[in-house]
């Protein structure tokens, strides 16, 4: 057996690609639909590989990446139906498709996931987000039935794996967003934002991430002020604030413990003399404004009124860029964790391969016992019950005795990292043929912890 990776993210495909692709709500419910164990035999409408090529599957799509994991006895196959199921969804030629991909099977596919689940793969060093959507990606497919033992065992160790890194390095620790930065930084000055009057100016992209940010830091009582009155009050109905007009800028500077000042203007729209008018009103209140638009909105000089404390993008980048070297400083404890996850899981699968081989060749071994047990049977004249008890007991030891052996030595290889190649080597000597799930046919005295 062998899992499979076909996948596609912002560093193999532009980003109309991946829209077009992209799985979310009832797509990625259908898509799963159409990779689940109970449809797998069936192919396809149109001229794609059957899904009969692949046993398990797991989707992960964001805006970012679309991944499928798979489950697969040949790799080759595996790839082939998992891209052409890929490329009927949407109706996109395999050709075209295919020069945005990536293929990667067994510890290739192992260590990526890992790599992802850590955020060592995300447009943003470190981002958390991931974590989450992995682990959604999982519980999805554990839902609509196509995750079993193998993809079910990775999934969990990869968030096993996002979970070590995040709580044991710095991968997640700094941010390395400007908005985040700005909202961190007035934190850290005014100590405490629950109190605050946070007062945002502009409300494009920026103002709302900031605002987002600030809220996250904990901002209670918010105040949105832009050109487009409607605009602000949109956004104060978002974060559960209110809306000033323009004209109340003066007004607004008065009441604000903290400004985060973003707009798209081409020239400054807060000036020293604006906010000098209102110092007389604070009663000494310190006046803390975060400048976080390019060009900058707020006149240099506010920065020297008393009490006034200024910072402005250039002092917010620097505090970035020291955040994205304390987050690249610990990558190699993160590859460490990747390392020691992917190892844990293939020692579980090299043991359950093992387990597996174990099954089928006791339960071939048992069949052809009581096969030639029938036959001695039939030869004996009327054997009495003593006769039969002490026959069958010769064929059960014999049985045992025969399998003792190579299921000490097999055990003995899977834990020295050999177990896969074995196993392989011992179904193919004995022509084995799998049967039921392991999980369900394990015999006594035969586990997967071994």
């Amino acid at each position: 057996m062998s899992i499979v990776l076909v996948g596609l993210n912002h560093h193999t495909a532009p980003v109309a690609l991946r829209e077009r692709l992209s799985l979310a709500g009832g797509a990625l419910e259908m898509a799963l639909d159409d990779l689940n164990v109970g449809r797998r035999m069936a192919a396809l409408p149109g001229e794609r590989a059957p899904l009969s090529a692949i046993h398990e599957g797991v989707i992960l799509s964001t805006c970012n990446r679309l991944e499928i994991y798979a489950t697969a006895d040949d790799q080759a196959g595996g790839w082939a139906a998992v891209e052409a199921f890929l490329a009927g969804r949407r109706n996109i030629p395999v050709a075209e498709l295919d020069p945005h991909l990536y293929l990667l099977e067994d510890h290739e596919a192992v260590d990526h996931l890992m790599r992802v689940a850590s955020g060592l793969d995300s447009m943003i060093l470190g981002e958390p987000q991931i974590l989450g959507q992995v682990a959604e990606a999982f519980a999805k497919a554990q839902a609509a039935g196509t995750a079993g033992p193998a993809l079910s065992q990775l999934f969990t160790r990869a968030v096993h794996a996002g979970k070590r890194a995040r709580s044991e390095t710095d991968i997640s620790r700094y941010t390395t967003s400007i908005s985040h930065a700005a909202a961190r930084l007035a934190k850290d000055t005014l100590r405490d934002l629950a109190a605050a009057r946070v007062l945002i100016v502009g409300a494009g992209e920026m103002a709302e991430l900031a605002a987002a940010a600030a809220r996250g830091e904990g901002a209670q009582t918010m105040t949105f002020i832009n050109r487009t009155y409607a605009r602000a009050e949109f956004l104060a109905q978002r974060f559960g604030g209110r809306a000033l007009s323009w004209s109340q800028l003066v007004e607004a500077l008065a009441e604000a413990d903290l400004i985060i000042s973003a707009t798209g203007a081409p020239h400054t729209v807060i000036y020293r003399d604006d906010v000098a008018r209102t110092l007389p009103l604070r009663a000494g209140r310190p006046l803390v404004i975060v400048d976080i638009a390019v060009p900058r909105d707020v006149e240099e000089e506010v920065g020297g009124l008393p009490g006034v404390v200024r910072y402005d993008i250039d002092q917010l980048q620097l505090a970035v860029d020291a955040n994205r070297s304390q987050r690249e400083a610990a990558v190699p404890q993160v590859e460490a964790i990747v390392q020691q996850e992917a190892e844990q899981f293939f020692g579980w699968l090299s043991s359950r391969q093992t387990v597996q081989v174990l099954v089928e060749l006791r339960r071939k071994t048992q069949a052809l016992a009581e096969t030639e047990l029938e036959h001695a049977l039939r030869r004996l004249a009327s054997p009495d019950p003593r006769t039969e008890h002490i026959v069958s007991l010769l064929a059960d030891r014999l049985v045992n005795k025969l399998l003792h052996e190579p299921t000490v030595r097999l055990k003995a290889e899977a834990a020295a990292g050999n177990g896969t190649v074995y196993a392989e080597a011992l179904r193919e000597l004995f022509a084995l043929q799998p049967g039921e799930d392991v999980d369900r046919a394990l015999p006594d005295g035969i586990g997967c912890d071994g």
